[in-house]
């Protein structure tokens, strides 16, 4: 691993830090305008800038160890680049002068694994620039410069949630948004309760996945619905005349939607398990986003006696689950699940809390 000082030779200008997340409740709502539950976690991205006096940006990651350069008007080849990129442009098409910067990147938010590691990324791009030009950039407006970051370079038609939780949310609260409005409070997990992340080991690529065919349908669906986002649906039965797949598409956001309204206002920690447990079961039968490894990684967490509930986390297609759990244990659940998990052929890996060096639960 090398530093800023030992990458460019000098100290950086502005550092800044954005944290992945995982989300309880609301998975593929915020994109039809509707309610999701996101918690900050440990793990963050950490940006470090200063001005050049070159004619390009130079942007090193400390996990690739690769150092890319380019300029505003001639966009980079390489894909993480692009979330990097995209940030730059979208700042300076606000008003903001850009200069020339070099850029160290270091984080350890597990990329492929649905904690949004772009958005961190993303959010701690914007706040270092923020911190070295002075701009008159909010947390809320950093969220939306990401956001867009990431649909018009990056080419994932995304929602608002990972980037309003990476700029918002803390690992304390979950962070209760309503992406139409953008209003937003937090919320304390229920009593006695805390939250357990385990990678299925299946790497998932949102470019390059269902995630874009997803929204596709749900805008079609809302189309022929009447309606401007599915959001504005109260009652799956309005579905009942759509072929399939779009009614399976309206009957997932509908429900979703209203598991995390009930969760907001539920403090009792198995009644919120419930519905994570339900959110799974509507994310693999109705929207099916989920592939046989998280079925069973999350079959094992919702066995266990110490679970209250868990769910796939993020897009789907592989990545991570995420359990609500009873909390004197965490670690002997992990490593409970993760032995059953192994057996049954299948290779996975304690995320949250964070595994101490050497004593990784497997």
């Amino acid at each position: 691993m090398s530093s800023f000082e030992e990458v460019f030779g000098r100290t950086p200008t502005a550092t800044a830090y954005a944290p992945g997340r995982v989300n309880l409740l609301g998975e593929h709502t915020d994109y039809n305008d509707g309610y999701v539950l996101p918690i900050a976690i440990e793990q963050r991205t950490c940006v470090s800038m200063s001005p050049n006096s070159g004619d390009e940006h130079a942007l090193y990651s400390e996990m690739l160890d690769s150092t890319v350069c380019f300029t505003l008007d001639n966009p980079p080849a390489e894909h993480f680049a692009t979330y990097v990129y995209g940030c730059l442009v979208e700042a300076r098409e606000h008003g903001i002068e850009v200069p020339m910067v070099d850029i160290h990147v270091q984080s350890n938010v597990p990329m492929g694994v649905g904690l949004s590691s772009s958005a961190a990324l993303e959010v701690a791009t914007l706040r270092a620039l923020r911190a070295l030009t002075g701009a008159p950039l909010d947390d809320v407006h950093i969220a939306q410069l990401a956001q867009r970051a990431e649909i018009e370079h990056a080419g994932v038609r995304c929602g608002i949630m990972d980037q309003m939780a990476s700029s918002l949310a803390d690992t304390r609260s979950a962070l209760f948004l309503d992406t139409r409005t953008l209003e937003r409070r937090l919320v304390p997990l229920p009593p006695v309760s805390v939250v357990l992340v385990i990678n299925s080991g299946v790497a998932r690529i949102l470019a390059t996945s269902g995630y874009n065919q997803r929204r596709a349908e749900c805008e079609e669906a809302a189309r022929r619905l009447g309606v401007a986002a599915l959001r504005d649906v109260d009652n799956v039965s309005a579905a009942d005349a759509l072929p399939d797949p779009l009614r399976r598409r309206v009957r997932h956001i509908v429900t979703e939607n209203a598991r995390v309204l009930l969760a907001v206002d539920c403090g009792n920690a198995k009644d919120f398990g419930a519905l994570m447990n339900a959110s799974h079961a509507s994310l693999r039968d109705d929207y099916q986003v989920s592939v046989p490894e998280l079925d069973q990684l999350v079959a094992l967490l919702q066995a266990h006696p110490l679970v209250y509930g868990a769910k796939l986390t993020g897009a789907g297609f592989g990545g991570a689950c995420v359990a609500l759990c009873e909390p004197q244990a965490l670690r002997e659940i992990a490593g409970t699940v993760l032995r059953n998990y192994e057996s049954a052929g299948f290779a996975g890996r304690l995320l949250v809390p964070s595994p101490v060096e050497g004593n990784e639960a497997k």
